[in-house]
């Protein structure tokens, strides 16, 4: 479940330059994550003398936290003797980053590590891991089963950089019952922002002069931002989002942009939507209360939704609107994924490593993560295991975003950008759309965004090809 914001990291950005430019040695910006560093063979476990130990930072806490606690403990049963991994957590999202990057300054950096999906770049960038790519090779073992449009993320020039874990999609929630009193077919929702405002109109119900029911909600989050320009099948940011050379800009104060920004502003100034600010746990909180008759959000939410529903209202999901009717493009998912460490690390602990990510992106392992937690298996041969079969039958709602993934045609666009310093890019969108919001014309406020982030750009590329 997406619990964690994921906005700009506590390291200041002038730390974290200094540590990718220390760690890149070379001006390669490329997809090899690894630089020179190569994947030992099975040889260097077998020859290892002893138990060889693995160390995993996660940024997972609660019942997500509980389901890493139980696939660690799996691996370590079928692997005794022979390897054991500790799982250490680090806190959330940007404080585990934090730690690992202080982790690289110092030398003593974890086997493997989970990273959200924005810290991307910069892992590539700091040459501190292993391709997972170079294990698969070196094994000849088949990534074939990995969801496409999951491991197109982590992916450049089709080397997979990581492996993906927790992987969630957004999605469109409904309150049926809201639906039906306005005379609303909740089977047809809204595919578009024009549908939803046109629906938020007969949704919004007032009693006298106070709004009781807002016909949509959404917090002022910058993914969902990225996935309305994605399903425009426009990118994000140049250079083929990052995938072609490295960024040099943001383009989300372009056409795309600027629309969603505009209706951002027009849904809240007509009475169709609360400002309720960046906070996603204060727009959870609204629909939550059945106060919001339409609702974005991740996959990660669905449990928590059902269960806050129950008695209440009937949850629906639909698939996350496109920006306008005529859009054909998808989705982009989020969530993190699972980085080697090969720098300072024996043979035979990378070799365990990697052991320990193929255990954990197992169909197994998936079905039992995916049910656990409610993120999506990113292991496409999970869907077809009885127990997640059965889990799926129960929560029917999930099958939205099951659909959504396998009907998204991968693209440059659909992969998201990859941005060294994606995540204050994603903190300056905010500010954008939030301004827009207040009243400055969307266009002034999403140029102002997009020009503040500009020099951290050039500063971050400058680093990395020195």
């Amino acid at each position: 479940m997406r619990s964690i914001r994921r906005t700009a990291s506590a390291v200041s950005i002038l730390a974290v330059l200094a540590l990718v430019a220390a760690g890149c040695g070379g001006s390669d910006s490329s997809g090899d994550s690894a630089g020179s560093v190569d994947a030992p063979d099975a040889s260097a476990l077998d020859s290892a003398t002893g138990v060889t130990k693995v160390t995993f930072w996660h940024g997972m806490k609660g019942a997500n936290g509980a389901a890493i606690d139980k696939l660690v403990a799996a691996f370590n049963a079928a692997n005794k003797g022979k390897i054991e991994v500790t799982a250490v957590y680090q806190g959330d999202y940007d404080e585990t980053i934090t730690k690992y990057k202080t982790s690289v300054q110092q030398g003593n950096t974890p086997s493997v590590v989970q990273i959200y999906d924005i810290g991307s770049r910069f892992m590539i960038d700091s040459k501190q891991t292993v391709a997972i790519q170079k294990f698969a090779d070196k094994d000849g073992y088949t990534l074939d089963s990995i969801e496409p449009n999951i491991a197109n993320y982590y992916s450049i020039d089709g080397k997979l950089n990581s492996m993906p874990f927790n992987t969630s999609m957004p999605l469109l929630y409904i309150n049926k019952e809201a639906f039906v009193k306005a005379g609303l077919d909740p089977a047809k929702p809204p595919t578009n922002l024009d549908e939803i405002m046109a629906a938020a109109k007969k949704l919004t119900v007032k009693q006298g002069g106070k709004t009781v029911q807002y016909g949509f909600n959404a917090a002022i989050y910058g993914w969902f931002l990225e996935q309305l320009i994605a399903q425009s099948g426009t990118t994000y940011c140049d250079n083929e989002n990052g995938r072609k050379d490295l960024a040099s800009k943001v383009d989300f104060d372009g056409e795309q942009g600027v629309k969603v920004a505009t209706w951002y502003q027009e849904m809240v100034k007509q009475g169709l939507m609360p400002n309720t600010g960046k906070k996603t746990d204060d727009a959870q909180a609204v629909f939550k209360s059945g106060t919001s008759a339409m609702h974005l959000e991740s996959t990660g939410s669905l449990r928590g939704y059902l269960d806050a529903a129950k008695g209440k209202f009937t949850v629906m999901t639909a698939p996350f609107p496109h920006l306008t009717a005529s859009d054909t493009g998808g989705p982009i998912i989020g969530g993190a994924s699972l980085w080697v460490d090969g720098p300072g690390h024996s043979d035979a602990e990378k070799r365990a490593s990697w052991e320990f990510v193929k255990f954990a992106s197992s169909p197994e392992q998936q079905a039992l993560w995916h049910t656990g937690t409610g993120y999506f298996p990113i292991n496409s041969k999970a869907l077809d295991l009885p127990a997640d079969k059965a889990w799926v039958a129960q929560y029917p709602q999930f099958t939205t975003a099951i659909t959504q993934l396998h009907t998204t045609k991968p693209t440059n666009a659909s992969s998201g950008c990859i941005l060294g310093v994606m995540p204050q890019a994603r903190k300056a969108a905010e500010d954008g759309l939030e301004k827009a919001v207040l009243g400055t014309d969307p266009a002034t406020a999403m140029k102002a965004a997009a020009d503040s982030i500009k020099p951290q750009i050039d500063t971050y590329n400058k680093a990395v090809k020195k």
